[in-house]
């Protein structure tokens, strides 16, 4: 596992999992108490004291630094910082001697925490472990007691790589997670634009022109400019009521958005589709019941006529489905029992049965 850079240094040092690194590292370095009495009672010297204590705040800072360091840092560079902290703990070695190796325990936590392969991080921490004891054993001779440091070096440093890894991979699930929802935040947006764009495209062309043509006729004609006026405010009105149902979902279908859904779910079901490019005819308030017919209608269509054609037909007092299949069946008319029930709620009358192109016919009317 080689999880990439989170950012910068500066990003990294200032970002959450950093803080708690902060917090949790500057607990673990109580331990340098025991340290800081070694070099107490080994020093007679106030200023060599002073310089030792010295390097032990450097080295206690450079532990706490490394980990952002390492997780700003590639790959390849990952293990810089502990190779750097290791180093500096034999600027101690004038005060304390080879007791130096009891702050490799620290060296190996880095290890662990620079998350690399695992075949890595085992043989630097078991490297780490007989160096310990190999120093241990130039010290005061080799006794078994010298075995205690490198087995707390290697088990601590083991549970923080295993620790480490799962932070990384908690990372990378966060970062695939945000992926995905910006993903699929962008196709939602795509197809927001493209059910806009099918839902106004033809509505504005038309406004367009009959607002020319009443412009054109306000003086010659103001009677047929004030006809075309009205047809304006009603194709304005129509197209709103479309826009605050796809936008806002103010309701849960509505005819124009039906039939974009309706023309690609044909399509990819191999079923030639012959679908109103306008919503125009329809009147506002009975969109979402003309919605809700080319719905069942077109879904009935693709899951049980067998047909290779469908016909939508929409006008100022229907909304129609037909295509050349099997025809009537039990089982889709079956499914239409919900719909019949809306459609009477509405006011409306529902009827079905054989169509003129053989197959199944739905059609209602307002």
């Amino acid at each position: 596992m080689h999880p990439e850079p989170l950012g910068t240094f500066r990003e990294t040092v200032c970002s959450r999992g950093a803080v708690s690194w902060f917090v949790g590292g500057a607990c673990s370095l109580f331990w340098l108490l025991s340290v800081g009495g070694d070099l107490v009672r080994r020093t007679t010297s106030a200023g060599f004291l002073a310089v030792g204590i010295a390097l032990l705040v450097v080295y206690a800072a450079a532990f706490l630094l490394a980990v952002p360091l390492m997780w700003s840092l590639p790959a390849r560079w990952r293990l810089a910082p502990a190779g750097a902290v290791f180093s500096l703990s034999f600027a101690l070695v004038p005060w304390i001697g080879w007791e130096v190796r009891g702050l490799w325990t620290y060296v190996g936590v880095l290890i662990g925490m620079a998350v690399m392969r695992w075949s890595t991080t085992w043989t630097l921490l078991l490297v780490l472990g007989a160096a310990s004891w190999v120093f241990g054993a130039l010290a005061d001779g080799a006794d078994h007691a010298d075995l205690w440091l490198p087995a707390i070096t290697i088990s601590i440093s083991a549970m923080m790589a295993a620790f480490a890894r799962n932070i990384a991979a908690i990372n990378q699930l966060r970062a695939v997670q945000a992926q995905v929802a910006a993903l699929a935040a962008e196709r939602e947006r795509g197809r927001l634009a493209r059910d806009l764009h099918d839902i106004l495209g033809h509505s504005l062309t038309v406004i367009a022109v009959k607002t020319e043509l009443a412009r054109a006729l306000i003086d010659t004609d103001p009677e047929r400019a004030r006809r075309e006026i009205t047809d304006v405010e009603e194709l304005a009105r129509g197209a709103l009521a479309d826009v605050r149902s796809t936008v806002n979902a103010a309701r849960s279908v509505s005819i124009a958005s039906e039939l974009v859904g309706a023309r690609r779910g044909l399509e990819a079901a191999g079923i030639a589709a012959d679908v109103p490019g306008s919503t125009d005819a329809v009147p506002a308030d009975q969109r979402e019941l003309a919605g809700w017919v080319v719905r069942e209608g077109v879904t009935n269509v693709v899951r049980h006529s067998g047909a290779t054609r469908c016909r939508v037909t929409l006008d100022a007092h229907s909304v129609e489905v037909a295509d050349n299949g099997r025809g009537p069946s039990s089982e889709a008319g079956g499914g239409l029992t919900g719909l019949r029930e809306r459609v009477e709620a509405s006011g409306a009358r529902m009827t079905f049965g054989r169509a003129p192109e053989g197959g199944f016919l739905l059609r209602v009317t307002w």
